[in-house]
């Protein structure tokens, strides 16, 4: 063997052995490498490992869980913004779908910043409040049940940012006992929790649509919602008896997902309609080809 090919061997063997060790090496730190971060996941999984959401513990059971079918229960009662004792089936049975906020008026951000984005989205649907739908926001802090000035400036302030006239008989401003709140957010999947130390309630931000009945039809979550997306939510709500033809095609091609709350569109139901078009396009070029022949001969 002459020196060359010795040293060729020796560096074979060199690399051959590098590639040894961090095979051996990555392996290794694979089997023991863990993540506890919420931002990361463990590199190799292990489904009899339980890691921490990194979330603290009185936040667990906090959320929206969606419960779409579910029937609200339509004879809690409440008091609405003028103190007026009223069942939540008031507001339902008038063919008219209702948006649903659960919310507490002296919620020090995320409640208002829920009523905001719904009122912001509610300017850019083109149907009004108290004709197509009914908004019903109810408190779930019991404490507010007896402040009816609250919720009566509550109702006066959305009012005027929503900015329509003749609308005030659509929107309800209502509080409660907690016997007759826990019907309704346990009905809606709304899960929240009151943490005595910051004296304040912890949980989610979304709004939801129940159908004419009072049964749950689509969640929103967050605080800002497209008004394409609630306004497709009010059409499906009320089974069909609102929008007119155009919108009722428009919303064939979209279709709701409930793991997002939003809708998207679906390309299959698009060249559906795109296909019934060429073929009717197509069928009047060959009639306008037939009448004007037929004139000729004539």
């Amino acid at each position: 063997m002459n020196k060359s090919s010795a040293i060729k061997a020796v560096l074979k063997l060199k690399l051959l052995l590098l590639i040894t060790f961090l095979t051996i090496g990555t392996v290794s730190a694979q089997k023991t490498e863990h993540y506890n971060s919420p931002l990361y996941a463990p590199k190799t999984y292990d489904p009899s490992q339980k890691t921490s959401n990194g979330l603290p513990k009185t936040l667990d059971n906090v959320g929206i869980e969606q419960k779409l079918g579910e029937q609200l229960p339509l004879d809690a009662e409440f008091k609405d913004e003028n103190g007026n004792i009223v069942r939540l089936g008031e507001y339902f049975n008038k063919d008219k779908p209702i948006i649903l906020a659960l919310v507490y008026y002296e919620c020090p951000m995320l409640c208002s910043e829920v009523l905001n984005g719904l009122t912001g989205s509610l300017k850019g649907v083109n149907f009004d409040a108290g004709t197509e739908f009914d908004v019903v926001a109810i408190s779930f802090d019991a404490r507010e049940t007896d402040k009816p000035e609250l919720t009566k400036n509550k109702k006066q302030s959305y009012l005027e940012r929503y900015g329509r006239p003749n609308t005030a008989n659509g929107w309800h401003f209502l509080t409660g006992t907690q016997p007759e709140i826990d019907k309704v957010t346990k009905a809606a999947g709304f899960n929240y929790h009151f943490d005595e130390a910051s004296n304040q309630f912890a949980h989610a931000g979304g709004i939801m649509i129940a159908t004419p009945d009072g049964k749950m039809a689509r969640y929103f979550y967050g605080i800002d919602y497209s008004p394409k997306d609630v306004k497709f939510g009010i059409m499906e709500a009320s089974e069909g008896k609102i929008g007119n033809p155009a919108e009722q095609l428009y919303l064939y091609c979209f279709h709701y997902d409930p793991a997002t709350g939003t809708y998207g569109l679906v390309i299959m139901r698009v060249m559906r309609i795109a296909a019934v078009a060429t073929i009717l396009g197509i069928a009047a070029m060959f009639l306008g080809f037939w009448i004007y022949r037929k004139k000729r001969l004539n």
